[in-house]
């Protein structure tokens, strides 16, 4: 690969990570100001995302995919992000925000890594082993022994279907570009968690705090992100792809202690600061596609 596409796809997954890590504190203020419950909120999240991106896909002339394979792949790509969606808040109910969001992107990397088919590179390893060092230290938050097995359980699910769609959204389909991958496969997962996201309530109040959040949740941290990760994903190994989520927890963590006044103690900014080397090994010694 060479250094402008390597740089090109490196920055596409930086922005998605970023913008991921913003998506946290809009889904709670909708949450709050909604008073919706987890899954609704990632009901929400998909569907507007998904109609954000069809919308810009219709405007911009780009083509619709009609294949038979460009469907199957939409299908797929939208019951993991569903299943995604589904585990990680069924995680979080059963332990914390922390230890689902450490365990989930945590995980990731590993699973995508060993399902690659081949060794990694030393560098490889150096960079997963360090960002699963700096999650613990960033966002580990303990949890009463009764649930911490089953939200660990979920949030592995979680990996697994992250690192599975990460590992299909690698190999390209022809005809079938990022974002409309982004767009329909946002509103068929949105479609799946419907009828469960509807047992909890998803009647919103149409004030304008409350639309602006919804739409910011859909526009920013979920179209806009998935489509510049799976832009990524078209240069770059899987494992690099994986790796960029742990951007999501650090940039959480900076803008809580920024914008709402939280705390990060030195263990945390320790945390912070071995994910970040972690990141960059792995984006100086990048495994080949």
């Amino acid at each position: 690969m060479s250094l402008p596409t390597r740089a090109r796809s490196s920055a596409a997954l930086v922005l998605a990570g970023v913008l991921w890590g913003t998506g946290g504190l809009a889904g709670s203020l909708l949450g709050g100001l909604a008073g919706l419950q987890p899954l609704a909120v990632a009901a929400y999240r998909l569907l507007v995302g998904g109609g954000v991106a069809a919308l810009f896909v219709v405007l911009t002339g780009r083509p619709v995919p009609r294949s038979a394979a460009a469907a199957k792949r939409i299908l797929a790509v939208g019951a993991l992000f569903a299943l995604f969606q589904a585990s990680y808040f069924a995680a979080v109910s059963f332990s914390s925000v922390s230890v689902a969001t450490m365990t989930t992107i945590g995980a990731a990397p590993v699973i995508v890594t060993l399902a690659g088919g081949r060794k990694p590179r030393r560098w490889t390893l150096v960079s997963v082993a360090g960002t699963g060092a700096g999650l613990v230290l960033l966002r580990w938050s303990p949890a009463g022994p009764a649930h911490l097995l089953g939200g660990l359980g979920f949030a592995l699910l979680a990996a697994a279907g992250f690192a599975t769609l990460t590992l299909l959204t690698a190999k390209p389909v022809d005809g079938l570009e990022p974002l409309p991958t982004t767009a329909f496969g946002c509103l068929t997962g949105g479609l799946l968690l419907v009828p469960a996201a509807s047992w909890s309530g998803m009647a919103i109040p149409l004030h304008a705090d409350v639309l602006a959040a919804v739409c910011y949740l859909g526009a920013v941290p979920t179209a806009l992100a998935y489509a510049a990760y799976l832009r990524g994903l078209a240069d770059a190994h899987p494992v690099l792809g994986a790796l960029s989520a742990v951007l999501e927890p650090l940039t959480a963590a900076v803008l809580s202690a920024a914008l709402l006044g939280e705390r990060l103690s030195v263990t945390a900014w320790c945390g912070a600061a071995v994910l970040v080397a972690a990141l960059v090994v792995g984006y100086w010694r990048p495994e080949p596609r």
